[in-house]
């Protein structure tokens, strides 16, 4: 009862439509967390922790990843005729492991995510050969659109803070061409994790470089300016909003309750809904669906994610579905990904059976929709 009252009171506010568009937003494409096997293991006797599913089984997509992902969502058409579609939430860039090992770990370097793909074919060529080829012709067909999700995958602050520092977590982990399993932060506002996180409000300052460097690079191997932007692994402050404006950002992703961190601890609340806008100009999406299949909760992922569906179309809103890569990954351990994305064939045959005029769509699709009625409705007025 809980769960059914909290379905529908997210869903009380914002953009209406009578269509039954569904988004699928998944985050985290790109990024190398978990190397291998191999390298969990090494990890694990040096007695890093796992403190996380992410730390356990989430590493860069494989070909096999994407060959089982685009296979489920293929396998389901829309009232459009159709496939569904996945919005990847993808970083551009990872750490240059060899760079930063042959400078003896003095600072950071980072090289764009082909170079990554290519330097993992040579190293697991099961894994990863053609694997990038696959990414692209995911995209080509439709089935996966990549947005921006920061630059990497962590704060650099603090990254280079413990590099300096000669922090053994961190160096156990870049020897083992990994990024995971990272006790802490060293601040109480900042997650490894979260790229724009801060201690000091005027550190956002520079996030600034940050972001066009990363805008700049998704550009230059997606060949497309990316217009939607969700932060990793934490909230960004609206500080960067109009660094984000200025770079082709339209669309942005928040929480609809956002605790917004104002510098040394100090929080604001906002409410916030789909179809909300800024000062900048940009159009909010509040993910009001949730599937994590791989998350060990003890309830069944398909019918708890298919009732918030139901719910958002009962108040004639988007049915945005909020996931992780994470859920589709099978480079560690292939059990992880026949669970995910057997769930997701399931979910997507549940939505297209119930709903025959469901409409499968990308998160900036959906973006340009609701701009171009809000400026109609303006124009009208």
């Amino acid at each position: 009862m809980r769960q059914e009252i909290l379905n529908n009171l997210k869903n009380l506010y914002g953009w209406r439509t009578r269509r039954k568009i569904v988004v699928f937003s998944v985050d985290d494409y790109g990024n190398v967390r978990v190397d291998s096997a191999k390298a969990r293991v090494i990890m694990d006797k040096a007695g890093l922790k796992i403190h996380s599913r992410f730390d356990a089984f989430d590493s860069l997509e494989t070909l096999q990843d994407l060959e089982m992902l685009f296979e489920a969502l293929s396998s389901v058409k829309d009232k459009n005729d159709n496939h569904a579609q996945l919005t990847a939430f993808t970083v551009p860039v990872n750490i240059n492991f060899e760079k930063m090992e042959a400078e003896d770990y003095q600072k950071y370097e980072y090289e764009l995510l082909p170079e990554t793909y290519s330097k993992l074919s040579e190293i697991y060529p099961a894994g990863y050969s053609g694997a990038w080829s696959l990414w692209k012709e995911g995209m080509d067909r439709n089935l996966i659109h990549p947005e921006f999700h920061g630059r990497e995958h962590f704060n650099l602050k603090v990254f280079n803070e413990k590099l300096a520092a000669g922090n053994r977590e961190l160096l156990t982990v870049l020897k083992n061409r990994s990024l995971t399993s990272i006790s802490g932060s060293g601040y109480p506002t900042i997650s490894f994790t979260a790229a724009f996180e801060f201690d000091r409000v005027e550190e956002n300052m520079a996030f600034e470089m940050v972001i066009k460097d990363g805008l700049n690079a998704f550009e230059k191997i997606f060949g497309f300016r990316a217009s939607h932007f969700n932060p990793p692994g934490g909230r960004e402050h609206p500080a960067i909003h109009h660094y984000l404006k200025e770079g082709g950002i339209q669309f942005l992703d928040t929480p609809f309750i956002k605790s917004e961190h104002q510098g040394e601890g100090k929080h604001n609340r906002n409410v916030n809904y789909t179809g909300k806008m800024n000062k900048e100009g940009q159009v909010y999406q509040v993910r009001n669906c949730v599937f994590e299949p791989t998350d060990n909760r003890g309830f069944d992922w398909v019918n708890f994610t298919f009732k918030q569906v139901e719910a958002a179309f009962r108040w004639n809103r988007p049915a945005i579905i909020s996931s992780h890569r994470v859920n589709f990954c099978g480079h560690i351990d292939p059990k992880n990904r026949e669970k995910g994305i057997s769930a997701l064939r399931e979910l997507l045959k549940k939505i297209t059976t119930k709903y025959p005029d469901v409409e499968f769509m990308s998160s900036s699709a959906l973006g340009k929709i609701i701009l171009k009625d809000k400026r109609a409705k303006v124009t009208c007025t």
